[in-house]
């Protein structure tokens, strides 16, 4: 390690930083190194008392469940929770003050992407995912039934694309609908005395809103690209009467380009297995690739390899003849890690471990600069600004933390105050009690809410660990405290004055494979008021953008804005049941989580894969991350506690569902069976752990345990690889 300013800092991310990090940002290496180790010396104790508090806080909580029935004392309960301050009491209304905030996120309603940002490949498809061909969304996926031949199949099928091509007019028709006619109807589109015209047939026709037309490229008698907007999302009618789709098609329309994914969060959380230094500089290494525009993927597809790197802006034309640009990628958001976590790629001055969460915070923030000072080829704000998503904070203290962390690297980068901004996730129960009062303590700087069911009922179980056994884990979808929640954080959203500075969020589809069921299910999220949505996939976020123009978000805002409560007792409403399960009930819901568990702990600790599809006991792949094992853990935990199941029910059952697991994953030449050896698998191991230690585990988080299993699983193979037995291959696909 590299000894400065008292730290001692692991090799890969000193040279990283002092290579890759500080050339061209404006701060010298003995400035950052000399105010970085000054920010930890005062910041690192605040965190550890913030720590303190949260484990205080449970005890207290633990203990009052032991000597009371939540059922029969709620008013006792919710007093409880004030005299302990778990539910803070609130002040004067007030209203966010954020400014130089990009349209994307102040002002454009929208799908969000979140992508694991140590994968180059999946980094650099999300940030192109800002238009995408909603021919081949809709073609590749079951919105398009395959019914009556009109299968997917190996080759491509002209009935299926008819259906395309229907669905995607009858979507014109709906965001741009003409004067007379149907753009079913079309042959030809061309631009006459400075305006759109739309040819059927020997017939002229107009848009019945003629300023829904704003760009065209090409010629003015034959155009190749028709540029329309509708709700603040734009979409380009693509010509080409040569491509072998255009050529089929009366009109020459190839596709037609949707604006999607407005935003993306790049994650440094969740969704990545990152242990140590080495794999921390591939995250940090990848975000300055993306701030910078220097980021790209070599890969190979059938027999070629391809190269992938971020895509240029669009460039149109006006009627009139001037030119304008409308932006090629995703604004991009990061997502540092939470306060809990400490990492060991830098040591204080007592040769402690410091909090990873603070680390993230920094270089995030120092690469992101190059980004401000126009360093690339591309830019990500046009206004000036980092966009840091903060996870896991627990009430407004703990806001407050991140606040001043922000403050204190701003100092340290040069930057002007508030140039960092904070997207608040309200997935803690001490946040969504204290939503209003963790907003003001960031209402300079804050952009971005949202909601996240898995984590939330995670802290849900854990907090109540006590009171009782849980109901089941699907019923949680229909609970009371969660439909409180939900609109709570849209109630709380609307108040403190986010609508035009910044996104009120909702959670993900977590069903890649369901896109029929996302399309008649995930518009839900506009009419609940959250103007922005996360999705599995750049092909997800094409289709939901088609709900975006269905309804305008703004106005469903403006008229919650007057139905708006507070719905904090509905909050406190336990999940505990009253209910007698059968034997059968019982053990479906220990093989539905074991499985789910077990699918991505191997994935996870093994692999070191952090956000992947994972077949459910059904086969149904699901996009899961580590919230997934957060509520699965948990829930089992729980049931294991008030004895609804025993220690050696929950361990057989781990075991016959690890050779269900064993088996989804046969193809996969590089997966080693759990099954084959229960004790030696660390996978196995880690899993068994999560939940038979998950009542001790920090407000019942998965992170400790996984990076330890992880790390302990890289031993095993750097050992394997030093006595030479077996070649070493810890790669991420």
């Amino acid at each position: 390690m590299i000894e400065r300013n008292g730290l001692k800092i692991a090799n890969e991310l000193y040279q990283f930083v002092e290579d890759e990090a500080l050339p061209g940002s404006d701060v010298s290496s003995e400035d950052f190194w000399k105010g970085f180790s000054q920010l930890l010396s005062d910041m690192v104790p605040k965190n550890r008392d913030l720590l303190s508090r949260r484990d205080q806080l449970q005890e207290k909580i633990d203990q009052w469940h032991e000597h009371n029935d939540w059922s029969e004392n709620r008013v006792e309960y919710e007093t409880f929770l004030k005299d302990i301050d778990y539910w803070e009491p609130t002040s004067e209304p007030f209203a966010i003050t954020t400014s130089n905030v990009d349209d994307e996120v102040a002002i454009q309603a929208g799908p969000q992407l979140v992508v694991p940002v140590n994968n180059a490949r999946y980094a650099i498809n999300a940030a192109n995912a800002r238009w995408g061909s909603l021919y081949d969304a809709l073609y590749g996926t079951d919105v398009i039934g395959e019914q009556h031949g009109a299968e997917r199949g190996t080759t491509y099928n002209p009935h299926r694309g008819n259906k395309v091509v229907e669905y995607a007019r009858q979507f014109l028709d709906r965001i741009a609908p003409l004067e007379q006619g149907s753009h079913a109807l079309v042959t030809e589109y061309r631009i006459e005395q400075n305006q759109l015209v739309i040819v059927q047939g020997n017939k002229k026709s107009v848009l019945r809103e003629p300023s829904k037309f704003i760009g065209f490229t090409g010629d003015h008698s034959s155009p190749t690209a028709i540029l329309l907007q509708n709700n603040g999302l734009h979409v380009e009618i693509q010509i080409d009467c040569q491509h072998p789709i255009g050529m089929s098609d009366q009109a020459g329309v190839k596709d037609l380009l949707v604006e999607s994914a407005i935003s993306t969060i790049m994650d440094c959380e969740d969704s990545v297995t990152a242990v140590d230094a080495e794999d921390k500089v591939i995250v940090y290494r990848n975000w300055l690739g993306l701030m910078n525009g220097t980021l790209k993927a070599t890969f190979k597809k059938g027999q070629r390899e391809v190269v992938r790197t971020l895509n240029e802006d669009r460039k149109y034309q006006t009627v009139v003849g001037e030119t304008f640009t409308l932006r090629g990628r995703s604004l991009l958001l990061v997502r540092n890690v939470g306060h809990l976590m400490t990492s060991n790629m830098i040591l204080d001055q007592h040769n402690q471990e410091v909090p990873e969460g603070i680390i993230d915070t920094v270089m995030t923030s120092l690469l992101a600069k190059h980004d401000l000072l126009g360093n690339g080829n591309v830019r990500n704000s046009e206004k000036g600004s980092v966009y840091i998503v903060k996870p896991k904070m627990h009430g407004s203290a703990e806001v407050a933390f991140a606040n001043e962390l922000f403050n204190r690297v701003e100092d340290i980068l040069g930057l002007e105050r508030y140039t960092l901004k904070i997207g608040v996730m309200d997935e803690e129960r001490r946040t969504s009690l204290n939503l209003e009062n963790c907003i003001r303590e960031v209402k300079d700087r804050i952009v971005f809410i949202n909601t996240g069911f898995l984590d939330r009922t995670g802290d849900e179980i854990h907090t109540s660990m006590l009171a009782g056994p849980v109901i089941r884990k699907n019923e949680m979808k229909y609970s009371k405290w969660l439909q409180a929640y939900e609109k709570s954080n849209v109630d709380t959203g609307l108040n403190c004055g986010l609508p035009g500075r910044g996104q009120i969020g909702k959670g993900m589809w977590a069903m890649p494979e369901r896109m029929k069921d996302m399309m008649e299910q995930k518009v839900d999220h506009l009419k609940a008021g959250g103007n922005t949505a996360w999705v599995p996939s750049p092909t997800a976020a094409t289709l939901h953008a088609l709900h975006y123009h269905q309804f305008s978000v703004s106005k469903v805002q403006e008229i919650l804005k007057h139905e708006t409560q507070d719905r904090s007792v509905d909050i406190l409403t336990l999940p505990i049941s009253k209910e007698e399960w059968t034997a059968s009930d019982i053990q479906q819901e220990l093989d539905n989580n074991a499985q789910g568990l077990l699918g991505y702990v191997v994935r996870w600790v093994e692999h070191g894969i952090g956000c992947s599809k994972v077949p459910d006991i059904h086969n149904v792949g699901l996009m899961e991350d580590r919230a997934t094992l957060r509520i699965s853990s948990q829930h089992m935990t729980n049931w294991l506690h008030h004895g609804i199941c025993t220690e050696h029910q929950l361990l057989e059952t781990l075991k016959r569902m690890a050779k269900v697991v064993d088996e989804q994953n046969s193809e996969d030449h590089t997966y080693q069976p759990m099954s084959l050896d229960f004790e030696q698998s660390i996978a196995f191991q880690a899993a068994c752990e999560l939940i038979f230690q998950g009542k001790n585990q920090p407000n019942g988080y998965t992170e400790p345990i996984l990076h330890r299993r992880r790390q302990e699983y890289k031993n095993r193979l750097y050992a394997k690889k030093t006595s030479k037995k077996e070649p070493f291959n810890n790669t991420v696909d």
